[in-house]
C-alpha cells in the first residue's frame, strides 16, 4: 500500500500526529488574547478549564464544492492486497512507521481538513475555528456528535490527552516526544467541546501545524513500560468511517465500515466510503497480485508501470470489457522519489564519490527504454511546491567523463575489473529496495554504472525489512520515494538533528551546519517571502551536498479495476493519487461497487458475452 500526501500518510497532514508538519505555518485574523486568560490543562486529576479569550472571530466552511456522488451505494467487499503484514497496529514506539500505518491513520479524523480541489480548510472533528492574533494558536469548537468506535463521545480532553501521549517516554518515539514538546506548547481546555492548540512558536500557515487529533484517554489511561508490548496487536478505537475487525498475522487484515458512523451525513463526507468491508490479503510479490487481480481476486490493479498498461493488459479481460482502464492526470507536490545515500558510510563521506555516484546513473535510459518514455526525470528533492520550489536545479545526467574525473581527483584509480578502488577499498555500494517489479530499472543502472566503474549490488527485501533497515540507517544506498506536504518540510530529513540516529526521516545522514542553519531560519520565518527565498536556498544546499539523486516523477494515477467498481463523473480530485483508496478523509472513499453489474459481469463472463471496452483518460488536472 502506498503512502500518500495529504493521506499525507504519509503520509496526510492533518492524519493522526501530524507526521512531518513542523516546518508549516499560519493565516491572519482578528482575535484578541486577553493576558491571563490562557491556562494550560493537562488532563490528569481534577477538570480544570481555562477561560476563552473575547473576540474570536470564528470560521467554517460548508459552501465549497462538495466532492462526492450522489450515485454512490453502499454496500460490497473491496478486495486489496499487501506485499507485507505489518509489524505492528500501533501508529507510534518501534516498528510502527510502516506502509500500512497510513490505513491505520486514514481512519482517524483530524480537527480540520484540506480541501482537495481548492485548498480551503474544511471542517472535520471540528466544526468552527479561529486564529489568535499571536500566530502561535488557533482555536476549535468541536462537533459534539463525534464518536469514537466504542461509542464514547470525543471530547476536548481527549485533544489534552494527545499531548501527555505523544510526551510520554513509555511509547519509545524520541521524534515525537521532541515535536511535541518543542513545537506544540499546549492544549487549552475551555469546555468540553472547545480547544486551543498553541505552537512554541509564531509560524505561518498555523493551521497546517495544530489540526491534531484526540488519542483516546479512556482507552489508553495511565502509560507504563508495557506500552510498546501491550497495544502491539490492539484495537484502538478511532474516529473515521472504519475498524479493523478481524487479522491473521501473515495472511490478512479486514476493516468493516461502521453502519452507524457519526459523519456519514457531513458536508464533505457523505456518499463516500461506501463499501461494506475492506480486506487486505497478504500477497508478497506483485506478479502474483496480478495473477489474484485477473481472476476477480483483487478488484483494482495499479498500471502505472508501462509494461502493465501498454502489455500485460492488452488481454481478453480488458479487450471484452470486463476490466477498465483508467488514465487519470492530478496535480500535486511530487514524491521524493530516488537513491538515498548514507553520508555514514565511509565511500560516500568524500561528496565527490557522491557526485561520481549520480553521473554514473543512466535515469534517462531508465526512463527511455524499461519505462517507455511514460514516466519523467525528476529533477531535485521538493518538486511541485509552486514558488517554494527551484525549478532551475536540473538532476546530474549520465556523463561517464565526469566520474572519471572525479574519482581521479579524489584519488581513485580503475582497478583490474573496471570498477574504482582506492588502497583495498572498491566502489561497490549495495542498493536496497523492495518491489520486484522495479528490478529491470534497476539492472539496466548496474550495468550503466559497472561502464563508468561502479559496481551496484542488488538487495531486495519485503517492503516492512526495507523500510526497518532505512530507519536504523543499516543502508549503502536506499531506493525509495517519501511521501509529501503542502509546503517543504526539510528538518526531519536534512537538519543535522535528525542524522547519526535511528527511527529519524534523515536517512541520507546529512549533517552540515550551513544546511541546519538555513532550515532553522525557514522554520522561525513568519514572512511567505523570505520562506520562499529561504527554500530556494535550501534546494540549492541539498543539491549540493549529493546525497539525494533523483529518479522519475509520474503526474498522474493509471489503474485497471474490474467494471462493477464505479467512480464520480469526475473520476477523482486535483489531489487524488489513488482513485479506489477506501479510507482517506482528503480524497479517499468516492468509488462505490455496483452488486447488479458484478453479478452481470460474473455471469457474461460464463457465457462468453462482452461489454464495450472501457479506456478513460482524464487530463483535468494535467500540468501542461
Amino acid at each position: 500500500m502506498k503512502s500518500k500526501t495529504m493521506r499525507l500518510a504519509l503520509i496526510l497532514l492533518f492524519c493522526f500526529y501530524l507526521t512531518g508538519c513542523g516546518d508549516n505555518d499560519t493565516q491572519k485574523n482578528s482575535q484578541k488574547e486577553q493576558p491571563g486568560s490562557k491556562k494550560i490543562v493537562t488532563p490528569e486529576g481534577k477538570k480544570e478549564y481555562a477561560i476563552l479569550p473575547g473576540n474570536i472571530k470564528w470560521m467554517t466552511n460548508e459552501s465549497d464544492p462538495v466532492f462526492s456522488s450522489e450515485k454512490a451505494v453502499k454496500g460490497g467487499i473491496l478486495h486489496s492486497a499487501v506485499t507485507s503484514f505489518p509489524m505492528t497496529f500501533r501508529v507510534v514506539g518501534p516498528d510502527s512507521n510502516g506502509s500500512f500505518r497510513s490505513a491505520i491513520l486514514d481512519n482517524q479524523l483530524s480537527l480540520i481538513n484540506i480541501h482537495p480541489n481548492t485548498d480551503h480548510i474544511i471542517p472535520e472533528l471540528a466544526t468552527h475555528w479561529a486564529f489568535g492574533d499571536d500566530k502561535k494558536t488557533m482555536y476549535f469548537k468541536l462537533d459534539k456528535n463525534a464518536r469514537w468506535s466504542d461509542g464514547k463521545p470525543v471530547t476536548a480532553w481527549d485533544y489534552a490527552y494527545t499531548l501527555e501521549f505523544m510526551r510520554s517516554e513509555y511509547i519509545i518515539a524520541p521524534w515525537y516526544n521532541d515535536y511535541y514538546t518543542k513545537e506544540i506548547e499546549a492544549v487549552m481546555v475551555y469546555d468540553d467541546y472547545t480547544i486551543g492548540v498553541k505552537s512554541t512558536k509564531a509560524v505561518p500557515d498555523l493551521y497546517l501545524k495544530l489540526g491534531i487529533s484526540p488519542t483516546p484517554k479512556h482507552y489508553f489511561g495511565a502509560l507504563d513500560e508495557t506500552f510498546v508490548q501491550k497495544y502491539n496487536w490492539e484495537i484502538v478505537p478511532n474516529t473515521g468511517a472504519y475498524q479493523i475487525s478481524e487479522f491473521k498475522k501473515g495472511k490478512f487484515i479486514k476493516f468493516k465500515r461502521k453502519k452507524d458512523w457519526w459523519a456519514k451525513d457531513k458536508t464533505y463526507l457523505k456518499n463516500r466510503f461506501n463499501v461494506d468491508t475492506v480486506v487486505f490479503d497478504v500477497i508478497r510479490d506483485v506478479n502474483l497480485q496480478w495473477e489474484y487481480f485477473k481472476k476477480g481476486k483483487l478488484d483494482a490493479f495499479g498500471l502505472t508501470m508501462p509494461k502493465y498498461w501498454h502489455e500485460k493488459s492488452n488481454i481478453s479481460l480488458f479487450q471484452k470489457g470486463y476490466i477498465n482502464k483508467i488514465w487519470f492526470f492530478n496535480d500535486q507536490e511530487r514524491s521524493a522519489q530516488g537513491m538515498w545515500l548514507n553520508q555514514d558510510k565511509e565511500i560516500f563521506k568524500d561528496r565527490r564519490l557522491c557526485y561520481a555516484f549520480a553521473h554514473a546513473m543512466n535515469i534517462e535510459k531508465v526512463i527511455n527504454k524499461v519505462l517507455r518514455g511514460d514516466y519523467f526525470r525528476l529533477a531535485q528533492a521538493f518538486f511541485g511546491y509552486g514558488e517554494y520550489t527551484d525549478y532551475g536545479i536540473k538532476p546530474r545526467s549520465y556523463d561517464i567523463k565526469k566520474v572519471k574525473n572525479l574519482m581521479m581527483s579524489a584519488g581513485w584509480t580503475r582497478g583490474s575489473d573496471g570498477v574504482w578502488q582506492k588502497e583495498e577499498t572498491r566502489f561497490s555500494v549495495k542498493v536496497t529496495y523492495s518491489y520486484e517489479e522495479h528490478t529491470p530499472r534497476l539492472v539496466v543502472l548496474k550495468e550503466e554504472a559497472l561502464k563508468a566503474g561502479i559496481e551496484l549490488l542488488l538487495e531486495r527485501l519485503d517492503s516492512t525489512a526495507m523500510f526497518k533497515k532505512f530507519l536504523e540507517k543499516k543502508h549503502d544506498v536506499a531506493w525509495m520515494g517519501w511521501s509529501t506536504n503542502i509546503r517543504p518540510s526539510y528538518w526531519q530529513g536534512w537538519h543535522s538533528d535528525n542524522a547519526h540516529k535511528p527511527q529519524t526521516n534523515n536517512i541520507t545522514n546529512t549533517d552540515d551546519p550551513e544546511l541546519d542553519e538555513l532550515i532553522d531560519k525557514y522554520r522561525a520565518s513568519l514572512n511567505e517571502e523570505e520562506r520562499i527565498e529561504l527554500s530556494i536556498k535550501i534546494q540549492a544546499a541539498i543539491h549540493e551536498t549529493g546525497a539525494f539523486v533523483p529518479t522519475f516523477m509520474v503526474p498522474y494515477v493509471r489503474l485497471g479495476y474490474w467494471r462493477w467498481l464505479e467512480l464520480p463523473d469526475f473520476h477523482g480530485t486535483k489531489r487524488s493519487d489513488s482513485l479506489f483508496d477506501p479510507f482517506s478523509t482528503t480524497t479517499g472513499g468516492l468509488f462505490w461497487i455496483n452488486a447488479e453489474k458484478k453479478e452481470k459481469t460474473l455471469t457474461a463472463m460464463k457465457k462468453d458475452r462482452v461489454f464495450q471496452p472501457v479506456v478513460i483518460v482524464n487530463k483535468r488536472f494535467k500540468v501542461e
